[in-house]
């Protein structure tokens, strides 16, 4: 299946694993992460926080950059109603993980896409089961360093994915980015386009 698209498109993220997972549709894209604070003033629901704190890192993309396509993404995990974020050092790595161990916690990312007339975002919630896990799979897990630069402290991509029991929802969107819902948006924004290939 070849994707095309006539438009500029920018990924406003840094994230080697949205860079990956983005690259799959196979058309040229810029990376041109902004550089906002993950931080929103109001009282907010899990999934209007999530898609705020995308829509900020698309604002600020997309200005000087308004004939592009900008698409942004924040991943947020929640257990309960308590936001779960990238761990600070390796003491709260421990804390998030003996929290989420056993438990069925929430992963949350917002979309935004932004430019060129267009202005829209949405949500995408996957359901995630740990097992009951022990000190010790959580100390050799934290010792690897893996668990500091994602949120909720583990990545399921990684060899933190042993730690889920099972899932109800998107991987791609535990990852960082749900590609599926994104591409079948573009795809009704007419930003991509199907092009048939001949077979000769």
């Amino acid at each position: 299946m070849k994707i095309t698209t006539n438009n500029r498109i920018i990924l406003a993220s840094e994230s080697p694993r949205r860079k990956e997972l983005f690259g799959r549709l196979g058309i040229p894209f810029e990376i041109q992460a902004s550089g906002v604070s993950e931080d929103v003033e109001q009282e907010l629901s899990p999934e209007e926080f999530t898609l705020a704190i995308a829509t900020k890192k698309s604002d600020e993309v997309v200005q000087g950059n308004e004939d592009a396509i900008v698409i942004a993404a924040d991943t947020t995990v929640y257990l309960g109603e308590k936001l779960l974020t990238k761990p600070v050092d390796s003491n709260q790595a421990k804390e998030f993980l003996q929290a989420l161990s056993g438990q069925e916690h929430r992963v949350i990312t917002g979309v935004s896409i932004q430019g060129a007339g267009i202005s829209i975002g949405f949500t995408e919630t996957t359901a995630v089961q740990f097992y009951e896990l022990t000190e010790e799979q959580i100390d050799a897990y934290v010792a690897s360093g893996d668990s500091l630069d994602k949120a909720g402290a583990y990545g399921i991509q990684t060899m933190g994915g042993m730690f889920v029991e099972k899932i109800n929802g998107d991987y791609n969107n535990v990852v960082g980015l749900p590609l599926g819902r994104l591409f079948q948006t573009l795809l009704t924004l007419k930003v991509i386009q199907l092009e048939k290939e001949i077979s000769e």
